[in-house]
């Protein structure tokens, strides 16, 4: 007798990461439940589109609030990849949904006997950190300080580093077996219809015409390669407690040579002011774990041709 495929549940399957995420694990034989807002919603008609969807993957209308919503779509499954969060946001608003949303999912995962919880939490949960040693390079011990971010009213870190320290707190209380990933700056192909938040800091620079921009770094990952890493975590029995998940740290300047030297008929910035003091984090723990990304070009490319079919890009003439 066949054994039965494996069955996981992604919540926010119609964004960026969970689409990729979605198909990636459609790829590999899972049944898929993703939650979403609105199942026949326009902006989730990628998700059928996905090879192998239409026999592996049912969408349940779900809001990480709504505690019964997300019981209905995770009872059933062996494993739950939470990637539904609030957008990054400039007020304090965002904080109760991400860290009553992940505790729902958390809930829920308990109540359905999940074997694993891979939780998508961010670099900005690491990075806001100024008390860590200057000489040291940022690792999965190194957590973002909330007071800092509520000081500096960074109210994105400070939500994800609320939910993800709930989901790792929330595990060790109820042997939940939680992973978290934590990606930098997500770039990559869309699938979706919609721009998110990551995906438009390089639309706005091909599309803004901005004459300076700060020289500061920028740790970029793919978004094919944030899907990989999300598997490993999930499939890898060794998989434990957090994982960084970035792959090129470049300044602003080498980032906007990079993209120029591919893609000239652009406008782009002529002059780059130098920042203060900046970390760096590093994936180290996870290529141990066997991550591997693609090339930073492929991920540039593949990003421009997606916007430009999604008609994202002000083509303009050069101006000398």
């Amino acid at each position: 007798m066949a054994l039965e495929k494996a069955r996981v549940c992604v919540t926010g399957a119609g964004g960026f990461v969970g689409s990729w995420i979605v198909k990636l694990l459609l790829s590999k034989d899972y049944i898929v439940h993703g939650t979403v807002r609105e199942p026949s919603d326009e902006k989730n008609a990628h998700l059928y589109k996905l090879e192998k969807a239409s026999e592996n993957l049912k969408l349940f209308k779900a809001d990480v609030l709504d505690y019964n919503s997300v019981y209905s779509a995770i009872v059933g499954c062996t494993g739950v990849f939470h990637v539904a969060s609030p957008v990054p946001s400039t007020t304090v608003e965002v904080i109760e949904p991400a860290v009553k949303g992940t505790l729902n999912v958390l809930k829920a995962s308990v109540e359905a006997k999940i074997k694993r919880f891979v939780f998508v939490s961010s670099g900005a949960a690491v990075g806001l950190n100024p008390s860590w040693p200057k000489d040291r390079v940022m690792d999965e011990t190194c957590w973002s300080d909330k007071e800092y971010c509520r000081t500096t009213k960074n109210w994105y870190c400070l939500s994800k580093t609320e939910a993800e320290s709930e989901a790792l707190e929330f595990g060790k209380r109820t042997g939940l077996d939680v992973v978290s990933v934590c990606p930098t700056l997500i770039l990559g192909p869309l699938l979706q219809s919609t721009l998110n938040s990551s995906s438009l800091v390089l639309v706005k620079l091909l599309n803004e015409g901005y004459e300076t921009v700060e020289n500061k770094l920028r740790m970029i990952v793919d978004v094919r390669d944030v899907a990989e890493a999300l598997l490993l975590a999930y499939e890898k029995p060794e998989a434990e407690g957090r994982y960084i998940c970035t792959a090129y740290i470049i300044r602003a300047q080498e980032f906007v040579d990079k993209v120029k030297s591919i893609y000239p008929n652009y406008k782009y910035p002529k002059n780059f002011t130098e920042p203060g003091e900046e970390r760096v984090l590093t994936s180290e723990k996870l290529q141990k774990l066997g991550w591997s990304y693609r090339p930073l070009e492929e991920t540039f490319v593949d990003s421009v041709e997606s916007y430009k079919k999604a008609g994202n890009l002000k083509l303009r003439k050069l101006t000398f």
